[in-house]
């Protein structure tokens, strides 16, 4: 007898419907084609195990799979529980009746249980798109696929479940999720707020001009001056998720397998911090089957690169097109996928190797030439694509010990959510350009170009710190975006001399020891 059964196959962040057709005739032997890997043929012991424990036999019969397309790599444990119900109901064992109208995904363990699984919500969006009546998944993936509407979505436990809901033996029930309530009730909540951090008002500031126009910032400055507290605080100033950014994100989470247990929708964006011995492919993305890297987990969030000069300098490189792009491409000789990688970069240095160059207090002891060395391990390419260039400096006991509290991050994100704002409105006709970072150099000339005396205080300030070619684009962005946040039509003079004290890196003389 043959059967259809459904899946489905995770390319990028997007699904790909997967026909499994079983036949069962005369015979005893095995057989499963369809370009399978070495964990879906193995799924043969794992089927036999969990049925002979629940009470069912494996047929003695010649059984053949094809997994359709069958130019299409198949992956991972997860075709356990489509391929057993396919076996069952070719050999009888289930009524057939209803397996058409549901895609089914699910790993099983030896005694009958399903184990979660990666991709779920990619999954039921390709069953939502296809016209599948449901989905059929493990019950920890549940809340995840239940995002998408319209689409009835099972979470079970175990393949007996499975079994008796297509021999109209039990119902099932239904995850239901509120997108919409869940979403808005959970976004508001962070773990760190900038409240908590003492002084530090000039870097504060470059903070919320960076997240205000999605600029790239580089904090640079001694050991424990808070770089890393205030990258974490990060998030809590960003613009809230919309509907559109908050599924696109959670695809990518759910494909690498980072959303968790028991949970729908990302709520907050994502902040990923890798440690400095990160390698290329766990960056960018890839391996031998293709996986999201951290730019991309970083999507619509923060990626905080700690202690910048200690990054191999390949994996630096290689981040330059996406940082661009703000897409990263992965070419394998088969196939090419493709993952959304529009994140803020947010690093952080020490100025030197012993990290006391230019220290109000303590000297540093590195030899002559060391400093401009350690900057020279971040290339000029790289350094180009980012924006704001703020040095730290450690804060003051009186600062430390002050009892009154800093500006809460909530009022500093209303600040950044209006700037937001007035940027949508001005480039609501420029195809894929959301915030000033993004301005090419047609929409300078047009939106941030300054009067005469802002080009005058431009043209000094490039003379007289021997400012690189390259900081001119720079400055005016940030500028235009100091100037939303003022709320102000044009680039004024006061708005392109903070601008100008966001770039020290391209000082001549900030390296000179």
């Amino acid at each position: 007898m043959l059967v259809k059964v459904f899946g489905a196959a995770v390319q990028g962040i997007n699904a790909t419907l997967i026909t499994i057709e079983v036949n069962c005739s005369k015979g005893i032997k095995f057989m499963l084609v369809g370009l399978p890997d070495a964990s879906v043929k193995e799924s043969h012991e794992r089927i036999i195990s969990a049925l002979q424990i629940n009470g069912y036999k494996f047929p003695r019969q010649q059984i053949v799979i094809n997994m359709s397309p069958a130019d299409i790599k198949k992956e991972g444990s997860a075709y356990d529980l489509p391929l057993a119900i396919g076996i069952m109901a070719a050999s009888g064992g289930i009524t057939t009746e209803k397996i058409e109208q549901y895609i089914i995904m699910g790993e099983l363990s030896l005694d009958g249980s399903i184990l979660p699984i990666k991709g779920a919500l990619p999954i039921a969006i390709k069953a939502r798109e296809d016209g599948f009546k449901g989905i059929i998944l493990p019950h920890k993936n549940a809340k995840e696929a239940a995002v998408v509407n319209n689409l009835d979505v099972y979470g079970v436990n175990n393949i007996c479940e499975v079994i008796d809901f297509f021999n109209n033996q039990k119902e099932l029930e239904t995850t239901n999720i509120d997108t919409r309530n869940e979403f808005y009730r959970q976004h508001q909540i962070f773990d760190f707020d900038f409240t908590d951090v003492k002084g530090q008002e000039n870097v504060k500031r470059a903070l919320e001009v960076a997240a205000a126009g999605g600029h790239n910032i580089i904090m640079i400055g001694p050991p424990g001056a808070g770089k890393s507290m205030m990258a974490k605080r990060m998030p809590s100033i960003l613009p809230p998720f919309t509907l559109h950014e908050a599924l696109e994100t959670t695809k990518i989470h759910s494909v690498a397998g980072k959303t968790g247990t028991d949970t729908s929708l990302m709520t907050q964006r994502p902040f990923r911090c890798p440690h400095h011995t990160i390698s290329d492919a766990a960056m960018v993305g890839g391996g031998t089957y293709p996986q999201p890297g951290e730019i991309s987990l970083a999507h619509n969030g923060v990626l905080f690169l700690d202690e910048l000069p200690e990054f191999n300098r390949s994996v630096l490189e290689v981040m330059r097109q996406p940082l661009e792009d703000r897409k990263i491409s992965i070419s394998r000789s088969k196939f090419t996928v493709e993952y959304p990688a529009s994140f803020m970069l947010v690093a952080s240095m020490n100025p030197c190797p012993c990290g006391y160059y230019n220290h109000p207090e303590k000297t540093c002891t590195c030899s002559e030439g060391i400093v401009q060395r350690y900057l020279n391990k971040i290339s000029g390419p790289l350094l180009d694509r980012i924006d704001i260039h703020i040095e730290i400096i450690p804060v003051p006991f009186e600062k430390i010990s002050d009892k009154n509290m800093s500006e809460k991050s909530e009022a500093i994100r209303e600040r950044v959510i209006k700037a937001r704002e007035i940027q949508a409105e001005r480039f609501k006709d420029e195809e894929g350009v959301y915030c000033n970072a993004q301005m090419s150099s047609r929409l300078l000339n047009k939106y941030a170009l300054p009067d005469e005396a802002g080009l005058q205080l431009l043209k000094t300030a490039m003379n007289r710190f021997n400012l690189s070619a390259r900081a001119y684009d720079r400055i005016l962005k940030v500028a235009r975006t100091i100037a939303d946040i003022d709320n102000s039509e044009k680039v004024e003079s006061r708005h392109l001399a903070e601008a100008i004290n966001y770039r020290n890196l391209d000082r001549e003389t900030w390296a000179s020891k």
